[in-house]
């Protein structure tokens, strides 16, 4: 790699996508340019803009001589451009670009998490092969700094666990559920009204946005690789705000959380790391940091084994916010910093050793709908007997009178197969009126 620190020649970048986030970095590289020159001893020149429609009005001015385009051969053949920003979305095109980018000895920063999450490996093995900086910072959780972290002040450290509250969308409609008593629909479409959600909020309300980002933290933690396609996950489509109202009495908030732990840790670190991750909701009890995250704030909290715990809480999207972070890697990139995309020596990435899903243990949240009759919650606590599940606290409710009332109990901790085989077993002897809600208590 050519070495460029410590001298006036700029940095020349060329920018894919100019939307929210490349709005942002275009001003930011305007407003912070005597900043920027104070940091790296050198200037950040912004020489190509890649977009789809080149007739679509700007919200943002470019730099004088800036060339836009709707040919991303103009980024990754043009041997002027030392670095390619990403900012476009999507996983063909983007891929097709950052492939060519690398290939052609330039460097990288994304934002990409769905690419990296589903095609990172192969980035990577290319970027190390080429000896190219493949940087993704605001990839996860916006403008918090938690890929730095793990690549660097944490990199020292055994970790044990890592925790996040990952996407906005559905961390404002949970807190808009909880503080203000709304219904699902209604949180969704106030979310959606206030440019908080998507007008297709699949990704964020069934997970797959949070799912994504737990993918890379868990390479930058462990060093494995926990594929995204096996990661088991639930979203929080459908919400009932009963179970909303239900936790708070328990004492509890409900977030929905991206986690990863790691459970052989008497196995020392030459064996292979066996984690137990997934993405669901789960009840926070009220005194955790991780349940006074509101809105569309982001955290994550980290275990170690040396510092204890960590926490890291900041906006989790938005235009400045998150071009701050994809500034940031282009700061590093200019001080000529020495790849370190995975944050191991050894970049070939080795599959994680995965605990099966049902056999993760956890305490649980379980809501159903029973009949109002004597002998009920006998029968229920039965079910959970046979399969070694014990209830901690249970609160039932009258229904106005009706037939058919909710039971709602708190469980000791229980593997989640015993779990779904007993509200199963309650459901087959027709004990429950509906399948049962269950949420993961942490």
């Amino acid at each position: 790699m050519p070495d460029l620190a410590n001298t006036d020649k700029p940095l020349r970048i060329g920018l894919a996508g100019l939307g929210t986030v490349g709005g942002g970095l275009v001003e930011l590289l305007e407003k912070n340019a005597t900043l920027i020159r104070r940091r790296t001893g050198r200037n950040i020149e912004l020489v190509c803009v890649l977009v789809r429609n080149l007739n679509k009005p700007r919200s943002v001015e470019l730099p004088d001589g800036c060339l836009v385009t709707a040919n991303p051969a103009d980024l990754v053949d043009n041997p002027d451009i030392d670095v390619v920003v990403e900012l476009m979305g999507g996983i063909d095109a983007a891929r097709s670009l950052i492939e060519g980018a690398l290939r052609n000895g330039k460097h990288v920063v994304t934002a990409n998490k769905a690419l990296l999450a589903e095609e990172g490996i192969d980035l990577l093995k290319l970027a190390k092969e080429k000896n190219r900086i493949l940087r993704y910072e605001a990839a996860v959780a916006g403008a918090v700094p938690i890929i730095e972290a793990l690549r660097v002040p944490l990199a020292g450290q055994r970790l044990l666990s890592v925790q996040g509250i990952l996407n906005g969308t559905s961390n404002y409609i949970l807190s808009e559920m909880s503080t203000s008593g709304l219904d699902f629909d209604t949180a969704l479409k106030q979310a959606q009204e206030l440019g908080y959600a998507e007008a297709d909020p699949t990704l964020d309300i069934d997970g797959q946005d949070a799912a994504h980002k737990l993918t890379l933290l868990i390479r930058l933690a462990f060093g494995v690789n926990y594929p995204y396609t096996v990661l088991p996950v639930q979203g929080i489509r459908g919400m009932d705000a009963r179970d909303i109202a239900m936790a708070r009495e328990f004492g509890y908030r409900i977030k929905l959380l991206a986690e990863v732990k790691r459970v052989n840790l008497d196995e020392g670190d030459d064996g292979p790391i066996r984690l137990a991750a997934g993405v669901y909701p789960v009840l926070v009890h009220h005194t955790y940091l991780l349940a006074r995250v509101g809105g569309v704030y982001n955290a994550v909290r980290v275990e170690s084994e040396s510092a204890g715990s960590l926490f890291f809480h900041g906006r989790g999207a938005g235009s400045l916010p998150t071009a701050s972070v994809v500034l940031g890697d282009l700061l590093a990139v200019a001080r000529d910093a020495r790849p370190n995309n995975t944050g191991f020596a050894d970049e070939n990435i080795p599959r994680a050793s995965i605990v099966p899903p049902d056999e993760c243990l956890t305490k649980y949240y379980v809501r159903v709908m029973v009949p109002d009759t004597p002998g009920v919650l006998r029968d229920l606590a039965g079910c959970m007997a046979r399969e070694g599940i014990s209830m901690e606290q249970v609160i039932q409710r009258s229904n106005d009178g009706g037939h058919i009332v909710p039971l709602v109990f708190m469980t000791h901790e229980a593997s989640s197969l015993a779990m779904k085989t007993a509200l199963q077993h309650a459901m087959d002897t027709g004990l429950l009126h509906k399948p049962a809600v269950c949420y993961r208590v942490l």
